[in-house]
């Protein structure tokens, strides 16, 4: 024998190896792999036995409890009384179930009829207690010594001209108290520097009152709420406009912005 069969022969030798070796393997792991699943059948089939032992056992009980009075009650008659009772368990949650809503709906319905109750009493209150108008009074009592003229033109002894009047001059000595002509709040306190110290008091419903010529102002503050009537200043000479005139009040009106003839509305 050559040297070349001998090793043809040592490769048919080893080949021949390694395939039993594959074929023994693979029938090993088939054979664990039948085992295997075997037992899991098994398993799952002793299982299932005990589910169904547990079942007999837990049906003879029940039968028992309920078949005191009677050893022949039968499984169906067990089911039936199961039957009965879940009927009876159902009823009593669909009682208790519009039980519940009825209660839902009366406790939502009483708080819309408190709603318009309110309201209605509310309204009720507003068309009771209408709002007073306004009636505005003369600050001060006097003589009017020159009149509201802004479409004609009056002479001016100050200014030696003819000009326009935004107001009304009431004649009153000097250190006169002026008041307030109707309830508002101090909107501002200034030196004017055609008219003087000027005290602006706002209402409501868009009137405002100006008070000119003032001597003296202390008896009130910005933002101050004053009543009607209320003493607010003293007549005084400080209109550089008018100083030519007598002592007296220079009386202003406006209405929603507009400049207005207070006599329209003085009572």
């Amino acid at each position: 024998m050559g040297r070349r069969d001998f090793y043809e022969e040592e490769k048919i030798k080893r080949l021949v190896y390694i395939f039993s070796v594959v074929l023994i393997l693979s029938i090993v792991l088939f054979l664990t792999i039948f085992v295997m699943y075997n037992k899991r059948l098994k398993e799952e089939s002793n299982s299932n036995l005990e589910s169904l032992s547990l079942m007999e056992d837990i049906v003879p009980n029940d039968q028992m409890e309920e078949t005191s009075f009677s050893d022949d009650l039968s499984i169906s008659d067990s089911s039936n009384t199961i039957k009965n009772l879940n009927t009876t368990a159902n009823s009593t949650s669909k009682n208790e179930s519009n039980l519940n809503t009825n209660t839902k709906k009366t406790v939502s319905k009483e708080p819309v009829e408190s709603v318009v109750e309110n309201k209605t009493e509310s309204e009720d209150t507003v068309e009771s207690e209408p709002v007073e108008e306004l009636k505005f009074t003369a600050p001060v009592v006097g003589e009017i010594s020159k009149d509201f003229a802004m479409d004609t033109l009056i002479y001016s002894n100050t200014l030696e001209e003819w000009t326009t009047h935004s107001g009304i001059d009431i004649k009153a000595d000097k250190t006169t108290i002026v008041t307030a002509s109707e309830a508002g709040v101090i909107e501002s306190i200034k030196n004017d520097p055609r008219y003087g110290l000027t005290i602006t008091i706002s209402h409501r419903d868009g009137f405002k009152t100006i008070y000119s010529n003032l001597l003296t102002a202390e008896f009130v503050t910005e933002n101050q709420t004053v009543e009607k009537g209320q003493t607010i200043g003293t007549v005084g000479e400080s209109s550089s406009f008018e100083i030519a005139d007598e002592p007296h009040l220079h009386f202003e009106m406006y209405k929603d912005g507009t400049i207005v003839n207070p006599t329209i509305y003085l009572k």
